[in-house]
């Protein structure tokens, strides 16, 4: 049995906390029943309605998925443009992704059907590491690594504390590659901050989401999760600041 909050975050009708506030204005039903106890738990047979509407209890799946350029991270696009949703043909839960890469950046997306999940990595409190690899015109001076190390402002405020690494440079053609590594989660953050300190991004991937990598994979390419890769995300999330 789970709880009913759960099961219907699960089914990507809601976060949990939207759920429990659904639960206790009355709008869940449970067998034909209104519920308005945040306890309540129901089993994978019983009939659950969200306003009025009833919801599979879709068994939750977890996928990893090596993101390429030129692809919307929604499910849907009203411009036709292809979606991370359009890699799992195969997949019939309704998966969507967790967070999102921009347009023009590649690299490593999480995709569930899991809404608590979801929401859960995606709380900035659990600092959550991703490690991106930037392409950037111009060569960083140690001076301005370290602002963006200490965190730069930027027009939604001063990002937090970052780890960078300048990987390599070349002088000929006036580029650099650079390692950085947030917890935070904003709008084009990277692309943001080093052009806030004056170093253009050419190109961008995320290589890493806390321990996970994409060893294996080409890019249009996804694997499933595992088992235990998926209890050591809860974890992660549940203690926060863990450094992988």
């Amino acid at each position: 049995m789970e709880r009913l909050q759960k099961v219907i975050a699960h089914a990507g009708i809601a976060s949990r906390r939207k759920a429990e506030q659904l639960i206790l204005e009355g709008k869940v039903r449970v067998n034909g029943k209104v519920i308005k106890e945040l306890g309540t738990k129901v089993k994978p047979q019983d009939r659950v309605e969200v306003e009025g509407v009833q919801i599979e209890q879709e068994k939750p799946v977890y996928f990893l998925l090596y993101k390429p350029t030129g692809v919307i991270s929604s499910v849907t696009d009203d411009k036709d443009r292809k979606t991370v949703r359009d890699y799992f043909p195969y997949v019939e839960e309704r998966i969507y992704p967790i967070g999102r890469l921009d347009y023009d950046t590649s690299g490593l997306l999480l995709m569930t059907n899991d809404g608590a999940f979801a929401n859960h990595l995606m709380h900035p409190k659990y600092e959550i590491e991703k490690t991106y690899i930037a392409k950037v015109k111009g060569i960083p001076q140690k001076h301005e690594v370290r602002l963006l190390e200490k965190g730069v402002r930027l027009e939604d405020g001063v990002t937090a504390p970052a780890k960078v690494r300048v990987l390599s440079v070349d002088k000929r053609k006036q580029t650099s590659i650079v390692e950085l590594v947030i917890h935070e989660g904003r709008n084009r953050q990277v692309r943001r901050m080093l052009e806030t300190v004056g170093y253009p991004v050419v190109k961008l991937k995320r290589e890493r989401y806390a321990f996970l990598d994409l060893v294996g994979l080409n890019a249009g390419e996804a694997r499933e999760l595992t088992p235990h890769e998926v209890k050591k995300l809860n974890s992660l999330a549940d203690t926060g600041k863990e450094r992988v």
